[in-house]
């Protein structure tokens, strides 16, 4: 990090992001072949996605929507009239020659994401989004079979979503891919796994002096498989391109492929345009055309992205910041949280509650919110006797962890288990006074100045009534048998 700061002393790094999300339809974009993972090889093919010869290919409309979705949730101009064009490229896992993409006749122009990166706020303003299919998958074998290639992918929808060169920093480059992972995750249009290629992002880096206004020659990066990953290769980039221009160097124009096991980025060929694809609009399918009516129809089913409920929340619940982008960060963990305040919990205790105690049986078990065995109701019943003292804060993680098991509330399992709290004082004062005469010399050491036993008759107290004592009440008591 020290090694970047010093060169954006000098040098202004520019990076473009051009991010791949796989849409979560049923079907492909342009055939009713399945659209899923993990399946036998090439078992979900048919002659329109392996691009046979008088096969036909009919857009997926679901698809249409789910872009439609995207773009007007970051603010993006719907285009009424768009196309589909034909990108001209050979490689093995692309059976037809080309992919159907869009080209100068995008879905979506503009929009931006709002991103929080070193305690600021960012705009990045977007280029476009489009649709286009996704190709197959080479499969480069360790035993001697050469290459192999599974053909499920081709004809996967996916969007594009192609950023200004407005990112100055891996680190900006990282939020601004959580942040859009999670505006994806809330409109439930892409599942975002980034392991099974759900989400894929190449980036465009260059550098040029500072103050200078004219941009440098750019590379681009691929092969990034997670945000670190990608954080990590856009500073290896910009750290070789000062490199080579400190030393009196040239930039070429390469793709590079980040190896992430040993940290560096590997020239893999020289970098293509636009030209070098030969895009024309492709004759078998007809232009989208789109009608007011569509586009309101989308907008009107929109909801409440993170960006805004991490500020309502702040506003509203009166919680720290650092809470809300945690409750935020998953849809169905923020429903979890404004559910509880519905039912009565305190959002401020509900929002400690769930960060510190549920997220961490939610992560030990590896369960989702979703699924998440205690419903709202009965976790804001549980908050309800610890407000009401009928349990103190040890034994309220105990019997919350007692209700993961059965379906009985909180009173019940308390009650049923008498773990209800010691407040009555004249027995917290008897259990104080045996504890003290059996360390006489521990009491003698507290008295003659050494304070800190007082968290050892604490101790011994909550051992001997198991927990269940009312701390306040027993602090009390015991300070003031102790003293005298």
């Amino acid at each position: 990090m020290k090694k970047i700061n010093s060169i954006l002393e000098k040098w202004d790094p520019i990076i473009g992001l051009e991010v791949h999300a796989q849409l979560s339809t049923k079907t492909k974009m342009f055939c009713g072949c399945i659209n899923k993972y993990g399946d036998f090889p090439n078992k979900n093919t048919c002659p329109t996605c392996l691009g046979l010869p008088g096969a036909l290919p009919v857009v997926n409309k679901i698809a249409i929507d789910y872009a439609i979705k995207l773009g007007l949730s970051v603010g993006s101009n719907i285009t009424k009239f768009s196309r589909f064009a034909r990108k001209n490229y050979f490689y093995p896992d692309l059976t037809k020659g080309y992919q159907i993409s869009q080209y100068d006749e995008p879905i979506c122009e503009g929009g931006k994401i709002i991103i929080r990166c070193n305690d600021q706020i960012k705009s990045i303003e977007l280029t476009r989004i489009h649709l286009e299919e996704d190709a197959g998958k080479s499969i480069h074998s360790n035993n001697n079979l050469g290459t192999e290639v599974d053909f499920n992918r081709c004809g996967v929808p996916l969007v594009e979503i192609v950023s200004e060169p407005v990112i100055k920093s891996g680190e900006e480059a990282k939020s601004y891919l959580t942040r859009l992972k999670q505006i994806l995750e809330y409109l439930d249009i892409c599942d975002c796994n980034l392991e099974k290629g759900n989400l894929r992002c190449d980036a465009n880096v260059s550098i040029r002096p500072k103050g200078q206004k004219e941009f440098g020659t750019k590379t681009e990066l691929k092969n990034m498989n997670s945000f670190r990953g990608v954080e990590r290769g856009i500073n290896s980039e910009i750290e070789r391109q000062a490199e080579i221009l400190n030393n009196g160097g040239k930039i070429n124009q390469v793709t590079l492929l980040w190896n992430e096991v040993d940290q560096v980025a590997e020239v893999m060929r020289s970098k293509e345009d636009a030209h070098d694809y030969r895009y024309f609009p492709d004759p078998d399918l007809v232009p989208i055309s789109l009608e007011d009516n569509d586009i309101k129809k989308i907008k009107s089913d929109l909801i409440e992205l993170p960006f805004d409920k991490e500020q309502r929340f702040v506003s509203e619940y009166k919680i720290p910041l650092k809470d809300a982008l945690i409750l935020s960060s998953d849809i169905n963990l923020s429903i979890y949280y404004e559910n509880s305040i519905s039912e009565g919990a305190n959002p401020k205790v509900a929002a400690n509650w769930i960060i510190g105690e549920i997220l961490s049986i939610v992560n030990e078990s590896d369960l989702e919110i979703s699924s998440f065995p205690i419903s709202p109701k009965r976790f804001s019943e549980l908050l309800d006797c610890l407000s009401l003292e009928l349990i103190n804060a040890s034994t309220a993680k105990e019997v919350l962890r007692k209700m993961l098991i059965n379906n009985f509330t909180a009173k019940e399992i308390i009650e049923n288990e008498n773990l209800a709290q010691v407040s009555d004082e004249n027995q917290l004062s008897n259990v104080v006074k045996t504890i003290i005469k059996e360390y006489p010399e521990e009491v003698e050491k507290y008295k003659a100045g050494k304070k800190t036993l007082f968290g050892f008759f604490m101790g011994k107290v909550m051992q001997t009534l198991k927990g269940k004592s009312n701390p306040k009440i027993l602090k009390n008591i015991l300070i003031e048998i102790l003293e005298n």
